[in-house]
C-alpha cells in the first residue's frame, strides 16, 4: 500500500542518497520476495511489503528534494534522468512486491516453478537480534558469519534505516533485523545465534 503524499513530511536529503537508497532497497526485495515463494514464507513476504512502502515513501521524499533543486533549465534536464531512475526502481519495487503478494494470499506457484526454485542451492533469510545473543556489540569482521558458517549478511534494518551490503566495520546492536543469504542450514545457524540459543559461532 503506497503513502498518501501529504503524510510525507519534507526532509531535506541529498537527492543522490535517497536514490541510492531506492536502488539498493528495490535490488534486496528481489532476493527477498523470490526466498519468500520459494519457502512460502509469509514473514519475509511481509517485509517485502514494509520495503515497497519504504520505496514510495523514498520516491515522494525524492521528488519533493528534486523540485527545491532546480534552479534552471541544466538543473530540469538533471532531475528528468534522476526521476527515470527512480521510477525503474520503484516498478521493480511493485513487481517484488507483486510476487510477494503470491504468498499472502495463498495463491502459489506453477509446479514446474516451484522444482525449478526448490533446488536452489542459496536462500535469502532474516533474524532479528536479541539482547542476549553472542553477535551484539561485535563487528562483522569479529565474528565473520561467511566463514564461520556459510551465511554472507547482505542487509541490516536499525530502526527504519536499512543499511545494504553493510561493511566490516558495521557494529551489530539489540533489535538489529539481519538480511543474510546462505544455505538453508547457514541461515538457521544464524537465527539460533541471534535468538541467543548458541554461545559460540563455531
Amino acid at each position: 500500500m503506497q503513502e498518501e503524499l501529504h503524510e510525507v513530511e519534507y526532509q531535506p536529503i541529498p537527492v543522490r542518497d535517497l536514490l541510492v537508497e531506492m536502488k539498493d532497497l528495490s535490488e534486496l526485495m528481489i532476493d527477498l520476495a523470490y526466498s519468500a515463494v520459494m519457502f512460502n514464507d509469509k514473514d519475509l513476504a511481509e517485509e517485502v511489503i514494509d520495503m515497497e512502502e519504504r520505496v514510495d515513501y523514498l520516491g515522494y521524499l525524492l521528488l519533493m528534494n528534486a523540485s527545491l533543486a532546480v534552479r534552471d533549465k541544466k538543473d530540469a534536464e538533471q532531475i528528468v534522468s534522476i526521476m527515470k531512475t527512480a521510477s525503474a526502481a520503484n516498478k521493480i519495487s511493485d513487481a517484488a512486491a507483486d510476487i510477494a503478494g503470491l504468498v499472502l494470499h495463498d495463491i502459489g506457484i506453477p509446479g514446474i516453478l516451484w522444482l525449478a526454485v526448490s533446488q536452489a542451492e542459496e536462500i535469502v533469510g532474516r533474524a532479528t537480534i536479541l539482547k542476549k545473543s553472542m553477535l551484539v556489540s561485535q563487528t562483522l569482521a569479529d565474528i565473520n558469519l561467511e566463514e564461520e558458517i556459510g551465511a554472507d549478511i547482505i542487509a541490516i534494518q536499525r530502526k527504519r534505516k536499512w543499511t545494504i551490503n553493510p561493511p566490516e566495520s558495521f557494529e551489530i546492536q539489540k533489535g538489529d533485523r539481519v538480511i543474510a543469504r546462505g544455505s538453508a542450514d547457514s541461515i538457521k545457524k544464524l537465527q539460533r545465534l541471534a535468538a541467543g540459543e548458541l554461545e559460540e559461532i563455531a
